[in-house]
């Protein structure tokens, strides 16, 4: 096991059109430049209980809430490529994720109670604390999209990320999958996410508001669960 992270912040999400986006980038043009992994495909799998307990408390709009999802950034062809492993916490809207990076073989193995061999870290107790907490924790969806990172040239805490393509299923389980799955928004919408550790600058709240951005509610593992599993085509009412 490396690298590891904690932060906290708040995560404002804007459901935009094609065009909207195009005028949004933009206005970024001088304030902000690609992260690390830059453009890319993203691929995440969900862990729940068999009853998906998780995501149904989630969607209840409870103060605190939590998830646990393992995460590659483009193709991962070979078992022991890394992986992220993400514990993400929110409370009373500020959200708090713990993050550490092994391999994929590694992390299935000890995701499901199989392996104790991880280094003893306080970010791998919560995990692990977590885990043994529910239980029947298993993968429970496979969710991908294609995704634009940026952050602040002059404040790194802010961040600014585009999610296209937003693919999900309940099958094949395993980021050695390639993505497929049910669009959880149109060909033509991006699902922008704000995330900052305190107000926007002028010259984002000035973007948002001449292209019309209108923040909303939207959970894409709440999306997916309510469009594969309770059977909604639409998506229904979006969760944050």
């Amino acid at each position: 096991m490396k690298a590891q992270m904690t932060f906290a912040r708040v995560e404002i999400k804007y459901l935009l059109t094609r065009q909207q986006r195009d005028q949004i980038l933009s206005a970024m043009a001088a304030h902000m430049k690609p992260d690390e992994f830059g453009k890319t495909s993203i691929r995440n799998i969900y862990y729940d209980t068999g009853n998906y307990r998780l995501v149904r408390h989630s969607i209840e709009k409870p103060p605190y809430k939590e998830k646990l999802r393992v995460r590659s950034y483009g193709s991962l062809s070979d078992p022991s490529g890394k992986v992220f492993v993400e514990l993400k916490k929110k409370y009373d809207g500020i959200v708090y994720k713990r993050r550490l990076s092994a391999h994929w073989d590694e992390v299935t193995e000890w995701l499901a109670g199989r392996a104790d061999s991880l280094p003893d870290t306080q970010i791998a107790r919560e995990i692990e604390y977590f885990r043994d907490h529910y239980e029947t924790l298993q993968p429970a969806v496979y969710l991908s999209y294609d995704r634009q990172a940026f952050y602040g040239k002059d404040n790194r805490d802010l961040r600014i990320t585009f999610d296209e393509n937003i693919l999900a299923r309940t099958d094949r389980t395993a980021l050695t999958f390639e993505p497929y799955g049910t669009p959880l928004i149109r060909r033509d919408q991006a699902l922008m996410e704000i995330k900052a550790g305190g107000g926007y600058p002028m010259w984002l709240v000035k973007a948002l508001a001449e292209a019309g951005a209108r923040k909303m509610s939207f959970s894409k593992y709440g999306t997916a669960y309510e469009m594969l599993i309770l059977g909604n085509e639409s998506g229904g009412r979006r969760y944050a």
